[in-house]
């Protein structure tokens, strides 16, 4: 728990990392931004994702639509704070010559597009008003 609070402390004072470790090759830090970015553009298009449900699908019953644009809205938002989160973690480990950290959310986040996904498709077949 110490070490997530310090993470996220990190997150709004990157130059910080710079005092951990050594400075590794240029090349792996671009890599570990360019996944960050990555990861900002997937929460960006479930972000829109979910308004687009929300706006564009009137007919949709209430439940069916705010329940999909919720879990659409929340998926992108924490995949935003994992990719800040990850992208500290990463650092450091660079820096440290340790592994790279593992994370279960790639898992997560493919499950949980993946239910959305499966959704929609029964209510594409069903119809609208369901």
């Amino acid at each position: 728990m110490i070490d997530f609070v310090r993470n996220v402390r990190l997150w709004f004072a990157p130059a910080e990392v710079r005092n951990d470790g050594e400075t590794p090759d240029y090349r792996f830090s671009l890599a570990n931004e360019r996944t960050f970015l990555a990861w900002l553009r997937t929460a960006l298009a479930l972000i829109g994702g979910g308004f687009a449900v929300d706006q564009f699908l009137p007919d949709l019953r209430w439940g069916w639509r705010v329940g999909l644009a919720l879990a659409l809205l929340a998926s992108g938002a924490l995949c935003a704070l994992r990719a800040v989160n990850h992208w500290v973690r990463c650092e450091r480990a660079m820096r440290r010559g340790e592994d790279l950290p593992v994370s279960r959310f790639p898992a997560l986040l493919g499950v949980v597009v993946a239910g959305v996904a499966v959704v929609m498709v029964v209510v594409v077949l069903v119809g609208w008003e369901g």
